[in-house]
């Protein structure tokens, strides 16, 4: 039965029906922790529901226009599924473990990166490297679209189904060891704008980054409410995927989308947003993503009616 149900779909929506579903059953399952569930379970059953829909509908398709859609629409799952791990981490993991994140920071470098960091700080690499960091959700976009426009329908596929499934694993990572960073643990939250200023945007791009993550300007205790997405580095992990996907199709954006992810990568630790054992958690994230991703892909599409 579950065979002929996925052979209705291609892998990206079969992997999104997945994670939903494992989203609703963990709702249900801490019911009594997670103050939302009874608003999030019916949203993901709605959301299982339509990607069905969409791509039983779908299934025979391979236009610009279905493969832009097929893309765009589970970019705009990601937020929302962003959002229901905020609401779910807290409950289910209500400890921090930046104490230990900082301690293998201090194991390995021998000092805490971000206040090694400071001695090279300036407005305009501050500028250029917020820009970067903003670039985040850019990037896969960017190298999705170019192979659509190329009508490299094939390797679209793969490409969307491995950054949507990447961010997955990202999320479903968090659980493993919340932290809120060294923003908030080793420097002063408040004071980030007047010791590590830019020159015209940073401010409104840190601003945007703050409310992404729950903590809009005027927030009281914004350790206490903001998101809990240090470790693994997702920002690192996602980008790596990029890297790889632009590399492995020899796509042209790689020319850009490479040296503008180095800058958001380094970025991640000046900023103060990551600690850098969490870049080595998004490596190993992303090695694991692409390799289980690749075998997972192969098997769906192996069973999937309407092969590409």
């Amino acid at each position: 039965m579950i065979k002929r149900f996925i052979e209705r779909l291609k892998p990206l929506e079969t992997a999104t029906i997945f994670f939903y579903f494992l989203m609703t059953v963990t709702n249900i399952i801490f019911a009594g922790r997670i103050e939302q569930w009874l608003f999030l379970v019916p949203i993901n059953i709605l959301i299982i529901g339509t990607v069905y829909l969409i791509g039983v509908y779908d299934t025979k398709k391979n236009s610009r226009l279905s493969m832009f859609f097929r893309f765009l629409y589970p970019i705009g799952l990601i937020f929302f599924t962003f959002k229901e791990i905020y609401w779910m981490l807290k409950p289910i993991r209500p400890y921090d473990y930046d104490w230990l994140l900082i301690a293998i920071d201090n194991m390995i470098f021998g000092a805490n990166p971000t206040r090694v960091l400071i001695k090279i700080a300036n407005p305009v690499l501050t500028e250029i490297l917020q820009i970067a960091y903003n670039s985040f959700y850019i990037l896969p976009i960017t190298l999705v679209l170019s192979l659509i426009l190329q009508k490299r329908f094939k390797e679209a596929n793969y490409a969307s189904f491995s950054v949507v499934y990447g961010f997955y694993l990202s999320y479903i990572a968090y659980f493993a060891l919340p932290a809120v960073g060294p923003r908030f643990t080793l420097h002063d939250f408040s004071l980030i704008n007047s010791e590590l200023p830019g020159l015209w945007a940073t401010n409104f791009l840190r601003e945007m980054v703050n409310t992404g993550e729950s903590i809009p300007s005027g927030t009281l205790n914004p350790i206490a409410v903001v998101q809990r997405d240090v470790f693994p580095s997702g920002h690192t992990m996602m980008t790596l995927i990029v890297f790889y996907l632009a590399v492995k199709f020899k796509d042209k954006t790689r020319f850009v989308i490479i040296p503008l992810g180095m800058l958001l990568i380094f970025g991640t630790v000046y900023l103060r947003y990551h600690y850098a054992v969490d870049l080595l958690g998004g490596l190993f994230s992303m090695i694991f993503s692409i390799l289980t991703g690749n075998k997972l892909y192969k098997y769906l599409n192996s069973i999937h009616n309407n092969k590409f």
